[in-house]
């Protein structure tokens, strides 16, 4: 099966800069999967980010998105009906004064027709938990809630990519965790390809891959586990690892698990 986004030795440098954001990118997203990419800030992941639906264009190489190819103006509806984006402050995604208003304010610009727009509305916000405040102003709701209508106003055009691009970076931790566990039950439940833009190392434990970047290039790709299992990179990059991959390591124990009930069971076994 040919992967639904391929990057294809990707450079790019913004017109008025000089130094090169991304460097030869390869990079292949399956369909249905959960991709979380992390790096530290200016490592280029919002960069890659806006190149999965054509807000930005390579300087050399390919973006295809099911086969179509980014640059070919022709496709461009198709790309951004197919990939949606969720960026970091909701306030900026919001444009009405009420919920259910806002969700449909995409629909009906693609010339969707009512009735259906009524579904695609009340099937978004029940998918995040929000359609109890489909009656709301948007502006009365915490800040997760907010982000939760955003990603409900990209449903409701049905893409089959969600991009977000540290959708948490303005979020409390409670809010945090409402938009991780909403973008999780997506891929999960629905199939849908998340792709989870972000420097929050705890946001990543959840997904099937893990992309890491640095300096406008992949440093490393893997499992969760198999990536934090590179103690010395990450803390070469910056990043942190989880608490149980750091005690396997000092411990001189293998480092593939993440979850505190198998480290516990691996120590243990070591203390035997």
């Amino acid at each position: 099966m040919d992967p639904i986004i391929r990057f294809e030795n990707v450079h790019f440098t913004y017109p008025e800069g000089e130094e090169e954001i991304l460097r030869g990118v390869d990079l292949q997203i399956e369909k249905g999967s959960f991709v979380a990419v992390l790096g530290h800030n200016g490592s280029g992941k919002s960069t890659l980010a806006k190149h999965m639906n054509a807000i930005l264009l390579p300087s050399s190489g390919k973006v295809l998105v099911r086969g179509m190819d980014t640059a070919d103006e022709a496709k461009l509806l198709d790309i951004r009906r197919s990939v949606g984006m969720v960026f970091q402050n909701p306030d900026n995604q919001i444009v009405a004064n009420v919920v259910e208003d806002d969700v449909a304010f995409a629909p009906e610009n693609l010339g969707v027709p009512s009735a259906e727009i009524r579904q695609r509305v009340d099937a978004a916000l029940r998918q995040v938990g929000m359609y109890d405040f489909r009656m709301h102003a948007p502006h009365l709701l915490s800040g997760g809630q907010k982000q939760r209508v955003a990603i409900a106003g990209v449903l409701a055009m049905e893409p089959e990519v969600l991009v977000l691009d540290e959708p948490t970076a303005m979020l409390d931790p409670q809010g945090r965790g409402e938009v991780i566990q909403t973008v999780t039950r997506l891929c999960r439940e629905k199939g849908m390809t998340v792709v989870l833009i972000t420097h929050h190392m705890e946001e990543c434990i959840g997904a099937d891959r893990l992309v890491v970047m640095s300096n406008g290039a992949i440093v490393a790709d893997g499992s969760p586990a198999e990536v934090f299992s590179q103690v010395e990179l990450m803390e070469r990059e910056g990043l942190d690892v989880p608490e149980t991959t750091r005690v396997l390591h000092e411990l001189g124990l293998p480092t593939e698990t993440l979850d505190a009930e198998s480290c516990a069971r691996l120590i243990a076994e070591k203390l035997r």
